[in-house]
């Protein structure tokens, strides 16, 4: 039998990794306030999510001396999440007839993400942000791709399309605003999201929400809703690999605010002048 296959794209910073690219950026240049600079750009929605970044290094004066080689730099100071070598070879081989293409689509630095995987991902399955550098001063002249908000739907539609993949067979795992609009295009689409982090804007639109430290997290919301697998399956499947799940909290998070409603204002008022 033919296994089923599939598109899985997953975002990068604090999804395959532990760290944020500008601020290790930020700190081998020298340069303070990256935090700040980025709630400026929030506040004023001159960028879209996850592409600030991208516009530091362009129109910054403070970022004018970032070179390509400070970009590799960033990716071999990356703290990575363990076993992504491993959960990209399982996706590849093929789980009990679901196989999964594994693409990263991420508003980092193409250059960081390489860096940072090299050896582990194939450069051609890094979509990141793309500069075109100066090609006497070294300088980035121009931003090429911005691969965050609509750009990341962008991408994951033309990865669509050269895999010939339905849009039924899309995951995409991602932790953060800028993975809100392609997380919505997948859900629309019959698609699987997966949040890899617990913040309100991606872990209320996604289907699942997965926390962990190592990388082969996101494998088990695969495993039991897309490959079918029971919890003792699971960890069964696991454990033929040489691992164990050792904690596995299985809650929901519900968010709510609670306050007075309107009607209830009114009829403490009526209730006030009735007494008077």
């Amino acid at each position: 039998m033919m296994a089923k296959e599939y598109l899985l794209a997953s975002d990068f910073d604090q999804t395959l990794s532990f760290n944020d690219s500008g601020i290790i950026l930020s700190e081998i240049v020298g340069i303070p306030g990256f935090r700040e600079k980025v709630a400026g750009l929030s506040r004023t929605n001159l960028v879209q999510q996850g592409g600030e970044l991208a516009y530091l290094l362009r129109h910054d004066p403070d970022y004018r001396g970032v070179r390509r080689e400070h970009l590799v730099e960033v990716g071999k100071r990356i703290r990575l999440k363990q076993n992504i070598q491993l959960l990209v070879r399982l996706l590849q081989e093929g789980i009990e007839g679901h196989r999964f293409a594994f693409y990263v689509i991420s508003a980092a630095p193409e250059e960081v993400i390489q860096s940072a995987l090299e050896g582990i991902v194939p450069p051609d399955h890094i979509f990141g942000t793309r500069f075109e550098y100066d090609s006497s001063s070294g300088e980035i002249r121009s931003i090429v791709r911005v691969a965050a908000g609509y750009g990341k739907v962008a991408v994951l539609d033309e990865l669509q399309a050269a895999l010939q993949v339905g849009s039924d067979r899309i995951v995409y795992v991602g932790d953060g605003s800028s993975d809100v609009h392609v997380m919505l295009h997948v859900n629309r689409r019959d698609g699987f999201t997966i949040a890899a982090s617990e913040a309100k804007l991606v872990a209320q639109i996604a289907r699942r929400t997965i926390i962990g430290d190592d990388a082969l997290s996101v494998l088990v919301p695969l495993l039991e809703e897309i490959v079918g697998m029971t919890p003792a399956r699971i960890r069964s499947f696991f454990e033929e690999h040489g691992l164990a799940i050792q904690e596995w909290d299985r809650v929901r998070t519900d968010w709510l605010t609670i306050g007075q409603s309107a009607s209830d204002d009114g009829a403490a008022a009526s209730l006030a002048t009735a007494d008077r």
